[in-house]
């Protein structure tokens, strides 16, 4: 059974950290672009970075390149999303998600998608 499984979310004080695990089962991730979104309440579904498969290589929405980190462990098939000086705006549900290519922060473009992990930043 294809799974992706989101963990590491919870409630942080404002410029606290996190970090966020999104662990594979049922299928090698390493063989997909692996991508993290998120969505707040009211809003829409907007991706903060992606690793590709090919080399590694790392992407960022503009907004979101100072404070998050993205990084994979192939061994563990799993892929983390640091996040540093959190604020309340950051405040969203986090989703992993994985894809054939990290060109596009379409939420369509992905075909696998984890259930989300809550994180709240408030003091």
């Amino acid at each position: 059974q294809v799974q992706l499984v989101e963990s590491g979310g919870g409630l942080v004080q404002p410029g606290g950290s996190l970090r966020l695990s999104c662990a594979a089962s049922g299928f090698t991730l390493d063989h997909y672009a692996k991508a993290w979104f998120r969505q707040a309440p009211g809003k829409e579904r907007e991706g903060i970075s992606c690793i590709s498969s090919a080399d590694g290589s790392t992407y960022y929405a503009d907004s979101m390149k100072d404070r998050f980190t993205i990084s994979r462990d192939n061994a563990k098939n799993t892929v983390y999303l640091q996040m540093n000086s959190l604020e309340p705006e950051d405040t969203a549900v986090y989703y992993c998600a994985a894809g054939d290519l990290c060109s596009t922060w379409s939420a369509n473009d992905y075909d696998y998608w984890g259930r989300g992990t809550q994180v709240t930043v408030s003091s």
